[in-house]
């Protein structure tokens, strides 16, 4: 065990030493300081070598932590029926990011042929081939009937018309780690120690290494605290509505909206690493084989969005999400009450559903561009007031 964590086998344990040794060579080709968000970028997405990118299991139970369609296909399912009104009104595609194994691509469009409203295409924006290629697979075990739908991307598309989705994207993309001491604030950043060593390393922040340092005033709570800006996740955002003409863009993620993201009490801030079902804080330890994370904030995902001129369509908890969307009703349709298939069912939709598991934790955001029916996944508990 390493610090409570399993040991990786003598492969793994050479990968990540490699991936270490690539971040140190740009550490030290930066003069012995980079920011945490680009180490985390590295750490994720090195090319062939990063967490993300590179061949190492990362969803399911023989992976690092499971994603809501592995728990159940009735997440997907009931996400169709959102994504089928939106269909029926645009016609166009689904453009989805970061598809993990391709078990929510594959729900979705099981459920929309049976609605029958498949798009031309489903396209997958996916930098990680060994994923492309689980992707592939569950499509074709899963999905065949479809599968030949399905596009792969490497780049974004200049425009899109139909729905954009992202399920646990944005809480994967790299951010900038912020410490204020009394009246000071300082970005955090990566150096080596004599051993080389990763650890911590504090610069003055000013105004020309934000431009939206004024805004801290706001947001930070007065004293000692420490917290994320993502930035990557705001410029995502910025970037798919400028190419989204008519249709749904929608995040599917764990987070906050300001004033509860940058709350007192969350003075450490949010980020935390996973590694075969185990959660921690230390994100130099075992570089390329543990995920690294930060809750998102939705109230700046918002005013991005707003910056590229779309419409906040809803903001809601996941578990109201998916019952305004039918996921009860699609229970009673795994089996007969009682049964081993219902019950199986009904335990994982729980999870879906649960304050006490994803159901508070998980919010889901909408914003349309020329689409002026309300979404059915918002119907009751909207909670955009708060952002």
């Amino acid at each position: 065990m390493m610090n409570g964590l399993p040991a990786p086998d003598p492969g793994a344990l050479a990968h990540s030493a490699l991936v270490g040794e690539t971040i140190r060579e740009h550490i030290r080709n930066a003069g012995g300081w980079i920011s945490f968000s680009s180490f985390m970028a590295l750490a994720l997405y090195a090319p062939g070598l990063g967490y993300y990118v590179a061949g190492a299991r990362k969803f399911g139970a023989d992976g690092d932590f499971v994603t809501a369609p592995e728990m159940s296909s009735l997440f997907g399912m009931a996400l169709a029926t959102q994504i089928a009104d939106v269909l029926a009104v645009t016609g166009g595609g689904i453009l989805e990011l970061g598809a993990g194994t391709g078990a929510m691509a594959a729900q979705v469009l099981e459920r929309l042929e049976k609605l029958d409203i498949l798009p031309a295409t489903y396209s997958i924006l996916e930098p990680s081939p060994e994923l492309r290629e689980r992707q592939r697979e569950t499509l074709l075990r899963e999905a065949a009937g479809s599968v030949a739908r399905v596009r792969w991307l490497d780049a974004l598309p200049e425009t899109w018309t139909g729905v954009i989705v992202g399920n646990e994207v944005l809480d994967a993309l790299p951010v900038e780690m912020l410490m204020q001491r009394g009246s000071e604030r300082f970005r955090r950043g990566v150096a080596l120690d004599a051993e080389g060593n990763f650890g911590w390393a504090d610069q003055a922040l000013t105004v020309a290494d934000d431009p939206d340092y004024q805004s801290l005033d706001a947001l930070f709570p007065g004293g000692d605290y420490q917290s994320e800006i993502g930035r990557d996740a705001e410029r995502l955002t910025l970037t798919l509505g400028g190419l989204l003409r008519q249709g749904l863009l929608l995040w599917i993620d764990y987070g906050f909206p300001a004033r509860e993201f940058y709350h007192p009490q969350r003075s450490t801030g949010t980020l935390m690493c996973h590694y075969r079902h185990r959660s921690h804080a230390d994100p130099f330890l075992l570089p390329g084989l543990q995920d690294i994370t930060a809750h998102v904030d939705f109230t700046a995902i918002a005013r991005a969005a707003s910056d590229a001129c779309l419409e906040l369509a809803g903001y809601t908890t996941q578990a109201n999400f998916l019952i305004d969307c039918g996921i009860a009703e699609l229970l009673q349709e795994s089996g007969e009450p009682g049964s081993v298939a219902y019950l199986r069912a009904s335990s994982a939709v729980q999870r879906l559903l649960s304050p006490a598991e994803m159901g508070e934790l998980f919010k889901v955001i909408a914003f349309t561009r020329n689409f002026d029916q309300p979404l059915r996944g918002f119907a009751t508990g909207d909670r955009s007031s708060r952002l």
